[in-house]
């Protein structure tokens, strides 16, 4: 009876732990609700396609707007440590570029700080809507 009781305990336990390292912190939906943007990312297998933009190839994620096809795909990334990530961004027109550092606060909050290049716009209602040089996120 004790065998069975510590095995299953420790099985309990190692199936916790193995649940844990598969939610990667930056494999995720992200969203800010004020702004109506969202973060789609998987910077590990970089497997995201962008929906419509399909000639972009398999990428690190992408910037979108709800309601919207205009998105930034992110064109290169390099992980600085566990909790940031670099980031290089394009317009879809591919006329603009950035650089921005992808922090993660805590486990559903995260920042999106831009750093040098143009200015992160998406469209809202016929016009260009600049957005805040920090940025924070949800993660859903």
């Amino acid at each position: 009876m004790k065998k069975t009781l510590l095995t299953l305990t420790f099985g309990l336990l190692s199936s916790c732990l193995l649940a844990q390292n598969e939610g990667k912190v930056f494999r995720a939906y992200l969203f800010n609700k004020e702004y109506d943007v969202y973060l789609r990312i998987d910077f590990y297998n970089e497997s995201i396609s962008v929906p419509g933009n399909e000639l972009y190839g398999k990428l690190p994620g992408y910037l979108g707007k709800n309601n919207n096809s205009f998105c930034w795909p992110i064109t290169a990334v390099k992980l600085k440590d566990e909790h940031t990530a670099e980031l290089s961004l394009i317009n879809d027109y591919g006329s603009e570029d950035l650089t921005a550092t992808l922090t993660q606060q805590n486990d559903s909050t995260y920042i999106l700080k831009q750093e040098k290049g143009s200015t992160l716009k998406v469209p809202k209602n016929g016009k260009w809507q600049k957005l805040p040089k920090t940025l924070p996120f949800k993660r859903k």
